[in-house]
């Protein structure tokens, strides 16, 4: 058995492990405590192999593609040559403000595969379906992906400089819990739940990557202490722009029947 395949086989049985608990509660429940028969359960065996499969190859390449790919993109922009920087203006770290590539690619990385996130899709239509239409799908996923680039980048830069994580997180959560004051009622909820489904299949694999690579090609940068972090900006700064984006609409709307009610007065 070659390399590959036996690194799949170890995937698939880890993933087994993993799986079978689940397995386990979903199938005593049904059948022990509700005494019901699984209805359709060919199909849902089925189901549960391709759920296997599927874990399987993910994992699999997550190793092999999204984790080096991320590593190589982080070593590559803290280059001293495609920075223009010698070795020892790296080390004394004086020159954070020519990290502006890594800074945009933490952005774009960010924004691309959150719009790609599974989970954002299926609670992005959901929330769309539940409002009769007034949440729009992509409006929510472009709110969500612009905060989660926003703070991977505010993530790369806190890294780049060394800053301590604390001083970022308690601040963002401070203005969180004051915007939740002045947000519609009806999107708070929403809001909290997008910086969750943010961090998700896509999305986590490549900015731990990209943190811990920064980390790792950052002169006096720890991989454990600074390396990770990342994915606690991506889950912050969505309920920020969720909860903005609806203020701004709401906005919106009251700016319109405020013209409307002058328009009427001016006609009568």
């Amino acid at each position: 058995m070659s390399g590959h395949l036996l690194s799949l086989w170890h995937s698939l049985v880890a993933t087994l492990d993993d799986v079978l608990p689940i397995i386990g509660i979903i199938v005593g429940f049904q059948v022990l405590i509700l005494r019901r028969r699984i209805p359709n359960l060919s199909q849902v065996i089925f189901g549960f192999v391709l759920v296997l499969l599927g874990l399987a190859f993910f994992l699999e390449g997550l190793e092999r593609a999204l984790f080096p790919l991320g590593k190589l993109m982080a070593e590559q922009l803290t280059a001293p040559a495609f920075l223009g920087l010698e070795q020892a203006d790296i080390a004394t770290q004086q020159n954070w403000r020519e990290y502006g590539w890594v800074y945009l690619f933490a952005f774009a990385i960010g924004f691309a595969t959150t719009v790609a996130e599974p989970s954002l899709i299926a609670v992005a239509i959901k929330a769309n379906q539940v409002s009769a239409g007034s949440i729009s799908v992509w409006g929510l996923r472009i709110a969500v992906a612009i905060g989660v680039a926003v703070g991977i980048s505010v993530g790369a830069f806190r890294i780049v400089t060394g800053t301590p994580l604390h001083y970022y997180i308690i601040t963002g959560y401070v203005f969180v819990l004051f915007q939740t004051w002045f947000a519609p009622r009806t999107i708070i909820a929403l809001a909290y739940d997008s910086g969750g489904v943010t961090t998700s299949t896509v999305t986590v694999p490549l900015v731990a990557a990209l943190g811990l690579g920064l980390s790792s090609h950052i002169p006096g940068r720890n991989p454990l202490l600074d390396g990770f972090g990342l994915i606690a900006f991506a889950s912050l700064f969505p309920m920020m722009t969720v909860m903005g984006y609806a203020q701004l609409s709401e906005w919106q709307v009251h700016r319109k029947r405020a013209r409307q009610i002058e328009v009427d007065e001016s006609g009568d």
